[in-house]
């Protein structure tokens, strides 16, 4: 294949693409109907001209007839008046105009034959415009839905790197993590409350075991009060004994007064 073969094809080649992409099918409907239109006007034209043609061979041709008929009359009547010159020559313009007529038909054959073929067609392109009018306006409708289709899709292509779309992410993510933070905050503070009321139960536990333990050695001291004396040695053996009581009993105050 020659270089220039080749260079036409590509410079073809281009040149439809650019065309096809430049097609609007909105647009090319539109000029389709318009040329269709035009067509229909020239047609109508025609098929006018035709019919203004055909009306003027008729009028000749009956003219014609006319002069026919009249010319056989004469002959008629100059043969009745016995001059048979005159009615010879009647004969003969009857002949030529007869012969004229006969001729004139032919071409008014021709011009009503075509006359009805431009009505057919006339009536063929009108059908055929209507039909067209009838598709364009179904085509419109459907790249109006098609391009609306295709702008929705692209739309929701793009919704997940629009920024706004992005903000909602990104505020649901942080209302998410201060709910977070509320529900950590929330459970350390009812641990806290917690510990709070462990700390005052174990206390109380304290409370009631130094007052149970008062309340023995208050009940321990009164029934060694109260044995009489058996001798002098019994006396110096329970007084230390009590002395050591209260040394124990004062340990656990002070004991209890560092809790």
């Amino acid at each position: 294949m020659g270089l220039f073969d080749r260079l036409s094809r590509v410079i073809r080649a281009n040149l439809n693409d650019m065309v096809s992409k430049a097609e609007d099918p909105e647009k090319i409907l539109e000029q389709a109907i318009t040329d269709m239109q035009e067509d229909l006007v020239q047609l109508r034209q025609a098929v006018a001209r035709a019919i203004a043609t055909q009306k003027r061979t008729e009028q000749q041709y009956n003219k014609n007839q006319q002069e026919a008929n009249n010319w056989h009359q004469r002959a008629q009547l100059a043969l009745s008046k016995g001059d048979e010159n005159l009615a010879r020559e009647a004969l003969q313009r009857k002949k030529t105009n007869s012969e004229t007529a006969t001729t004139i038909k032919v071409q008014l054959d021709q011009q009503t034959a075509q006359v009805d073929t431009l009505k057919r067609n006339l009536i063929a392109l009108e059908s055929k415009i209507s039909e067209a009018k009838t598709k364009k306006d179904m085509l419109k409708a459907r790249v109006s839905a098609a391009k609306a289709n295709e702008q929705l899709s692209n739309t929701i292509g793009r919704l997940g790197s629009n920024s706004a779309m992005g903000a909602f992410e990104r505020m649901e993510e942080k209302v998410m993590e201060m709910e977070a933070r509320s529900e950590a905050a929330g459970a350390l503070g009812g641990n806290d409350l917690e510990s709070q009321f462990a700390q005052l139960e174990a206390g109380s536990d304290v409370d009631d075991e130094l007052a149970a333990m008062k309340a023995q050695l208050t009940g321990g001291s009164v029934s060694q009060g109260a044995l009489p004396a058996s001798g002098g040695q019994t006396s110096q053996t329970s007084s230390p004994s009590n002395s050591q009581v209260d040394n124990e009993l004062d340990e656990l105050r002070r004991q209890l007064d560092n809790l």
